[in-house]
């Protein structure tokens, strides 16, 4: 009989070892996957120094044999936030929000970035998976093997906004971008806005993908042309949104009106039209999306969609920890609504 280590406890399967009610063991394991026990040992304890294709193997097969790790004697009182990388205001919002769950549960908060290059993700999620948090709060995107190891260790997350479509079952928080994406394109159709110019970022980016199909349902809906030559993908900067702007606002049938997709690309409109001498919201009416502090700040004022990212990080926070005291949650896929915000920034179009 092979020894079992101390906290081998378990499932009981009818294909292990000495037939029905034979427990599945880290020995039973290491040899299905023809590895070594200490191997095993490693990755159930979320300890590096094992190949990346071994421990999905392994993964594999703790889950299929069902094989129950020992509960940990004691919590952390951690919860993990990673972002992808931490830039701008938008960010300071959500950790915001985290932590204010955090004080009132008594429990620490741990920040990590990727990254441009995502080069701290296979650092990360070493260190995270011997940590044990209570929760993982995701605002970067996990790939299903990072989700499957935290699964697999017992450590529940919540993804943050997510920006890719996700399998069925994973827990997430985000907002209602088509619906802000119609009333931001409503509100300038209301004003009397015929040729309304869109300004969105890269196509992968899912909640753009949701704010660009309710720009484009309001202006069907109106019996607006939405041709190729008003809309413009570009990085979420104000760079970016700069870029696009002048070359919207470069034709002679320039638009009357633009929606950014978010507060920043706005931005740029703002610098866009300052250098072709358009007046805001004389000359050109602007709507963003998010309503950063800066959004009141510029001038004039900026019109834009309220994304309430603090309420949003609150929400996903509370549904990590609920996860990870192991209560049953309502849902776990939740969407706060959005609403717009009515500065300076929108007016009649010129006559």
């Amino acid at each position: 009989m092979s020894h079992a280590e101390p906290d081998e406890a378990v499932a009981e399967r009818d294909d292990a070892p000495g037939g029905p009610g034979r427990p599945v063991t880290i020995s039973y394991i290491a040899r299905t996957a023809g590895v070594s026990i200490p191997t095993v040992s490693k990755v159930i304890n979320g300890r590096s120094g094992v190949a990346s294709e071994t421990r999905a193997r392994v993964e594999a097969l703790i889950s299929r044999l069902g094989y129950r790790r020992p509960a940990p004697s004691t919590r952390s009182n951690l919860v993990e936030l990673v972002f992808g990388q931490l830039e701008h205001m938008w960010g300071i919002e959500v950790i915001r929000g985290v932590e204010q769950v955090a004080r009132a549960h008594r429990v620490g908060v741990v920040l990590t970035e990727f990254g441009p290059e995502r080069g701290g993700v296979r650092y990360w999620i070493d260190d995270t998976l011997a940590r044990r948090p209570d929760c993982v709060i995701s605002v970067a995107q996990l790939s299903s093997a990072e989700r499957d190891q935290l699964r697999a260790r017992g450590i529940p997350f919540v993804v943050f906004d997510p920006s890719v479509e996700l399998p069925d079952g994973v827990p997430f928080v985000g907002a209602t971008n088509w619906a802000g994406g119609r009333s931001a394109t409503r509100h300038l159709i209301e004003l009397g806005h015929h040729r309304i110019a869109a300004i969105v970022g890269r196509d992968r980016i899912l909640c753009c993908r949701a704010r660009l199909d309710g720009y484009r349902s309001a202006m069907e809906a109106a019996d607006l042309p939405v041709g190729g030559d008003l809309v413009e993908r570009a990085d979420l900067t104000v760079e970016g949104g700069r870029s696009a702007a002048r070359r919207l606002l470069g034709g002679a049938d320039r638009p009357t009106a633009i929606f950014a997709t978010n507060d920043l690309q706005a931005i740029g409109v703002y610098r866009a039209a300052r250098e072709l001498g358009l007046r805001i919201p004389a000359e050109l009416s602007v709507v963003g999306f998010d309503d950063l502090p800066v959004a009141a700040l510029v001038e004039p004022p900026l019109t834009t969609v309220h994304q309430p990212l603090a309420q949003m990080a609150v929400a996903a926070t509370e549904l990590a920890l609920a996860l990870g005291r192991g209560d049953r949650t309502p849902s776990t896929g939740v969407e706060l609504a959005t609403t717009l915000a009515l500065r300076a920034s929108t007016a009649a179009p010129p006559r």
